[in-house]
């Protein structure tokens, strides 16, 4: 199941760096408000598949949902290398196909209901965190595998007779179809449905409801709504800024540094993957501090972060980006000029416009985000970011207590899903039309509030045993 996250989490983002080259490569007309679009299509299809997955899983047996699910995320992922194929209105195939990734990925409620019937209260909390450092760890690691893939190039190798274009737009996806086949015959081998009710005792049934145990009197007991609304409030906010930091990446390097859309594709995803390991040594971090600590002042702490980390992403100075005017020569639409000159290289390509295309305003009075802005930004939010989705996580299932967590969880997914979907779309707009500057300061507002909004229900995020009285808080939380 940790394993299933993973590539769930993989499917997103293994393609999320070179999503806006590669839409610009098989239809110029796209500009970066369509690119928003299309990187929030995952999460609407993930949103909207999620309860209908999870309703799936509590009648039928959980291996049913999750093959369909996996089979659709590995079809849709071979669609998404055969976009460029259709004579016309290829962005909009792209869009359908990452829709269909995200809803094959909605399985991810079938993961967290499957953990919650298989571990006991005492096991339960370890096993939410670790589902969430799976999938924030895929999220960040997907772009690894993209990176690699640059290599290849943009031309890589055609098989005309069945029109496969393998290059480095395409190979992403396909080796997530790939990992999706393999997560399917995993399941069919390896995979045994395993539950137990609270206190750890193994119940036959999938479906088997236990007679009434002293836990389950506590399901009387009323949970904090407050505090359940506020954790997944926080949780929309963190998965929020997250999805607007992946989304933003490229074509903020491609603006202010005049790179090449291989060049962004490339270093960006040797950025994001230096972020994956760093996130690692975060998660061993947090799970030996939090036993210090406690998880609420280790989500302070983290949001915090965020919110230096997007600060420092404020342009000042004087020194401006380049500009590209290719696009007032050629055409209208945001940074889709792709058009080669009679000139060509070594290689045969065509030679690329490069900078901050003149179409957009900003442009000539925004100064440049110097690259050691970009690159402290990228180490603080790498810290802040699996900090908050750990500890989130860890406090919602603790604050939940014995109560049934399934529509809980889908509560929480949902929250997550709505987020990945609003921040691609929302940054993308605001980033074309306003620039990285009110951008920016619009993110670390909408931090701050969530900063303010975490030390007002700070004292109600406690777990529920500590809330009724049956455990004495033992930590400086």
């Amino acid at each position: 199941m940790y394993l299933t996250m993973f590539l769930s989490s993989v499917g997103f983002s293994i393609v999320v760096t070179s999503i806006w080259p590669y839409l610009q490569k098989i239809d110029p007309s796209a500009d970066a408000g369509f690119l928003g679009w299309v990187i929030a299509s995952y999460s609407l299809g993930q949103m909207v598949a999620s309860p209908l997955f999870g309703l799936w899983s509590n009648h039928r047996p959980r291996r049913e949902p999750l093959i369909v699910s996996i089979s659709i995320l590995v079809a849709a992922s071979f669609l998404y290398a055969y976009v460029h194929v259709p004579a016309a209105h290829n962005k909009y195939y792209m869009l359908i196909a990452r829709a269909l990734v995200g809803f094959g990925s909605g399985n991810v409620a079938v993961v967290r209901s499957y953990v919650a019937g298989a571990t006991s209260l005492s096991e339960r909390t370890s096993a939410m965190a670790n589902i969430s450092a799976f999938q924030a760890l895929g999220f960040i690691l997907g772009p690894a595998f993209q990176a690699a893939f640059t290599l290849i190039g943009e031309r890589g190798v055609t098989f005309e007779a069945i029109d496969l274009q393998l290059n480095m737009y395409t190979v992403p996806s396909l080796m997530g179809a790939l990992l999706g086949i393999v997560n399917i015959i995993l399941i069919f081998a390896i995979f045994r449905e395993h539950k137990v009710d609270d206190l750890g005792r193994h119940m036959g049934s999938i479906n088997y409801d236990s007679e009434v145990t002293n836990t389950e009197k506590d399901n009387d007991e009323p949970v904090d709504q407050i505090a359940v609304v506020s954790s997944n409030v926080l949780f929309f906010v963190i998965l929020f800024v997250f999805a607007l930091f992946e989304t933003i990446a490229t074509p903020l390097t491609m603006d202010m540094y005049a790179w090449t859309r291989s060049q962004a594709v490339l270093y960006n995803g040797i950025i994001l993957a230096a972020i994956g390991f760093e996130s690692v040594a975060v998660f061993i971090a947090v799970k030996i501090l939090s036993k210090k600590t406690g998880e609420r002042i280790l989500l302070l702490g983290g949001l915090a972060t965020i919110w230096v980390g997007f600060f420092i992403l404020l342009p000042w100075g004087h020194q401006y980006p380049k500009i590209q005017w290719a696009d007032i020569q050629n055409t209208t639409i945001h940074n889709s000029s792709y058009w080669g000159s009679s000139l060509t290289s070594a290689k045969n390509d065509t030679i690329e416009q490069t900078g901050c295309p003149a179409t957009q305003s900003w442009c000539f009075y925004t100064p440049v985000i110097h690259l050691s802005q970009y690159l402290t930004s990228d180490i603080l939010i790498g810290i802040g970011y699996p900090v908050c989705n750990v500890m989130s996580y860890t406090l919602y299932s603790k604050l939940l207590g014995p109560k049934p967590q399934g529509l809980y969880m889908g509560w929480l997914t949902a929250a997550g899903s709505a987020a990945r979907t609003l921040g691609p779309v929302f940054v993308s707009e605001t980033y074309t039309h306003l620039g990285p500057r009110w951008t920016f300061s619009i993110v670390c507002g909408i931090v701050a509030v969530s900063l303010l909004h975490l030390l007002a229900v700070y004292k109600r995020l406690i777990a529920f045993s500590v809330r009724h009285g049956r455990i004495i808080q033992t930590t400086n939380t």
